[in-house]
């Protein structure tokens, strides 16, 4: 004769005290479980690639902006001038910093002889933040609004590529465009007064936003 179930044996099982059988999921329940859990790991993913992205890309602008604001309050401190000089190497730049040791500026001429001499160790970005380069991404307008396909070198500091920071406070004018897989970002320094910006690029707007 067949026991009855007990409403404590069957709450220790999982299932309800009313309950005369205890049933697992069905093969069906199973399988919509499955889509639907799939499906949302689909979304979830590319999302949180994105936000990755743009954490990572804000960080090194962050980064380099700090860079810049230091070197500046390093030259006002010692009394001359502090170079930062951006050198290629293929299609991303390396950078460092640089003491004027003659009086006149810091050149590359002065950097190879060793007159200006290095110091800060040179480094990409990407050392720090992975993925993340120097470049402004095609089809992307600069901040001053100019749009080409084929522009899209990212240190914008004049022919020598050296953002110079003086004595006085002031700084080499230019914009310093730097982006991860996505995200764009740009950072602008202001030569008059030596202060910079960091800016980023609104792809649903198609405008620069101030961060």
């Amino acid at each position: 004769m067949r026991r009855p179930r007990t409403a404590v044996g069957a709450a220790a099982m999982g299932c309800p005290g009313w309950a005369d059988v205890c049933h697992g999921f069905s093969l069906l329940e199973l399988l919509l479980t499955v889509v639907v859990s799939s499906t949302l790991i689909a979304i979830a993913v590319p999302l949180t690639a994105g936000v990755a992205d743009d954490m990572r890309t804000a960080m090194a602008a962050r980064y380099l902006q700090g860079r810049i604001m230091d070197a500046r309050m390093h030259a006002v401190r010692r009394g001359t001038r502090i170079g930062l000089r951006f050198e290629r190497v293929g299609a991303d730049y390396r950078f460092a910093e640089y003491l004027d040791g003659n009086g006149n500026g810091v050149r590359n001429a002065d950097i190879a002889a060793g007159i200006d001499r290095e110091i800060a160790p040179r480094q990409f970005l990407r050392d720090q933040f992975p993925r993340v380069t120097f470049g402004l991404q095609a089809n992307v307008p600069d901040v001053d609004g100019t749009r080409s396909a084929s522009a899209t070198d990212g240190v914008r500091i004049g022919a020598t590529r050296i953002l110079t920071l003086g004595p006085d406070g002031t700084a080499t004018s230019g914009t310093l465009y730097l982006h991860g897989s996505r995200r764009q970002y740009a950072v602008r320094v202001l030569g008059a007064t030596g202060r910079s910006r960091v800016m980023r690029f609104e792809s649903g707007m198609r405008q620069w936003i101030v961060r």
